[in-house]
């Protein structure tokens, strides 16, 4: 299976939570996909407001035939620019989350070195307006080979569960 075969089974999983967009999306990146959750608590009636907190996630998907190094650090770079771009800090700003996603058809493996040491933080006001953390995934199709960085392996059961969904649907064919 191509990575862009398997972007379309990956994006499966995002569509009921995320707001996803294929079309007009610039390149690198083949697809985004954007999560906003708003909370609110309340003390018996919505007048009597306790707290607020808003939460953001943007994920950028990356399709290659060929992960390299120097594609990896372009990405990364491209990745955490254009999500730090989009976040807002202010109060009851809880926290704006990127991610990077990268399918390949092959990965190198300084290129996964790469990727899996990645860690990038940005706390807005000592945390009082919130934080942003940054999760790589890599996905090797040809082998099934995953990456993360340390804040990805939050994803690993659901990238699992992925990895075996592409794999089933190669068979299939």
């Amino acid at each position: 299976m191509t990575s862009r075969e398997a972007l379309q089974t990956l994006l499966k999983s995002y569509w009921r939570y995320y707001n996803v967009k294929e079309e007009g999306v610039e390149a690198p990146f083949a697809a985004e996909a954007e999560f906003v959750s708003k909370d609110e608590q309340y003390f018996l009636v919505k007048s009597a407001k306790l707290g607020e907190s808003n939460s953001f996630e943007y994920i950028y998907f990356a399709t290659v035939e060929h992960l390299t190094l120097a594609l990896a650090q372009e990405l990364d770079e491209t990745a955490w620019a254009r999500g730090m771009a989009r976040v807002v800090p202010k109060p009851n700003h809880r926290n704006s989350d990127v991610h990077l996603i990268v399918l390949a058809d092959k990965m190198d493996d300084d290129a996964a070195k790469f990727l899996e040491k990645l860690h990038r933080y940005e706390s807005y006001h000592h945390t009082w307006w919130g934080w942003s953390h940054y999760r790589v995934v890599a996905l090797e199709t040809s082998t099934g080979r995953l990456v993360f960085n340390r804040m990805g392996q939050i994803l690993k059961k659901l990238f699992r569960n992925i990895k075996s969904a592409i794999k089933k649907e190669s068979n299939e064919k």
